[in-house]
């Protein structure tokens, strides 16, 4: 904060340039994540095993599951 001398004023400094930049950056849209398993799916596979059921629940993930 910065004191004007014939005032009692007190005006904040401006933000650096760097700042003001990275507060204009727009965020990323997120995106609706679905529960895990097919009777959340639009469209459901014919068959469903407990490999898939623990890939769907481990995703996004970087782990594989480890039932297979």
């Amino acid at each position: 904060m910065e004191r004007h001398p014939h005032t009692t004023e007190v005006k904040k400094k401006p933000p650096p340039p760097e700042v003001k930049q990275k507060a204009q950056v727009d965020e990323p849209k997120k995106k609706p994540v679905r529960d895990a398993g097919p009777e959340a799916m639009k469209s459901p596979p014919k068959k469903w095993d407990g490999t898939d059921q623990a890939s769907d629940e481990s995703f996004p993930a970087s782990d594989a599951p480890g039932k297979y």
